[in-house]
Order: structure tokens, then sequence, then C-alpha cells
């Protein structure tokens, strides 16, 4: 069985996990939930579990929400979310992997493809580094992290330029979104795949 195909198994088996793993929290979240906003009795035995075993483990999740302005019956919603997207990002980070195994593999055995692909993995990192920025425009993120900076550094050449001609709609900033289409339309003309 070669790699690739092995890593694709691999991807199946992970997306699998993390849809039981989502179902299992969303279970348990939505109990949490109804146990802290009292449509379930607060002091049976299955909610005295809850409080004692479950609550101890969102804490870190009602800290962040409550430290944000929100309340602390909120924070099994929050969990769940944050699997929910972590779930996604995981397995897109595996997907791009793969992709990019692939790509490798292709130009191993063919390199004249070589150039194409570098251009090909440039494109995406572009557009990996316009997720990363809209994503941390969305949480209490500072660009100056050194985890975020590098999104910035990459995508502010393209960004800029966009800004100064394109107005805001309502409070948003659409110029990361014209700037995907921008990098998606000139990929296609290039001919890079």
């Amino acid at each position: 069985m070669s790699v690739l195909a092995t890593y694709a198994e691999i991807i199946a088996v992970t997306r699998t996990v993390l849809l039981y793993l989502a179902v299992f929290v969303a279970a348990i979240c939505a109990f949490d939930w109804a146990v802290r906003t009292r449509r379930i009795n607060p002091f049976n035995r299955v909610a005295r579990f809850f409080r004692g075993r479950i609550e101890p483990m969102m804490a870190p999740v009602e800290r962040v929400v409550v430290r944000t302005g929100g309340v602390p019956a909120a924070a099994p919603l929050w969990a769940l979310a944050a699997v929910i997207v972590g779930g996604i990002l995981l397995i897109s980070l595996m997907g791009l992997i793969g992709a990019i195994l692939q790509q490798a593999v292709i130009g191993v055995a063919e390199p004249h493809r070589i150039p194409m692909i570098l251009a090909s993995w440039t494109f995406s990192i572009f557009r990996l580094a316009l997720l990363v920025r809209v994503l941390a425009s969305w949480l209490p993120i500072s660009p100056f992290s050194k985890w975020i900076r590098w999104a910035f550094v990459l995508t502010e050449w393209m960004l800029a330029p966009l800004r100064r001609v394109i107005p805001l709609v309502g409070m948003f900033d659409v110029t990361p979104l014209i700037a995907w289409f921008l990098l998606n339309i000139l990929q296609s003309l290039l001919g890079i795949p």
C-alpha cells in the first residue's frame, strides 16, 4: 500500500473519530448547559455529577467567556464551538498535508513540474495567511503576537492597496475576501493547479 493511500485512510479514521468526539461533547455540553440554565433540576444525581466533574473542566472556557463579557451559562456552547472549529481545522490541516505529500510525489516523479508545484504552494500559503488573519480579527489576539504576525506580514502588501480603494461594508472589512478571490483568479490565469 502506498504512503498516500495510508495517509488517506488515516484522514478517514480521524474524521470518524472527530465526528464521534463532537457528538459526545455536544451531548455533554447540552446537558451541562441545561443544568447551568436550570432547565434540569441542578440537585439531582446526574446534575451533581456534572457540577462536580464536568464544570471544573469547563472552568477555563468559562473564565474566557466571562472575561470577554459573556455569561457563564454560555461556556458549554463555546466549548462545543471550539471542539467543532478545532476539528474542522485539524481535518483541513491534514488535507493540506496530504495535498502537499501528493504534490511532492508528483514532483519527484516529474521534476519539470516542480516550479508549478512551488507556485501552487505559494498561493496556498497566501490563502492560509488570509484565513489566519480573518480568524485572528474575530478573537482578542494582537496582530503582533508571534503566532499571528506572519499572516499580517504576508498579506498586508495586498490588503493595504485594496483598503484604499474598497470601503468598509458596514463595520466589516471585505478586502481579505476580495484578495482571496483575486488570488484564485490570478492562479487560474497563470494555469497553476
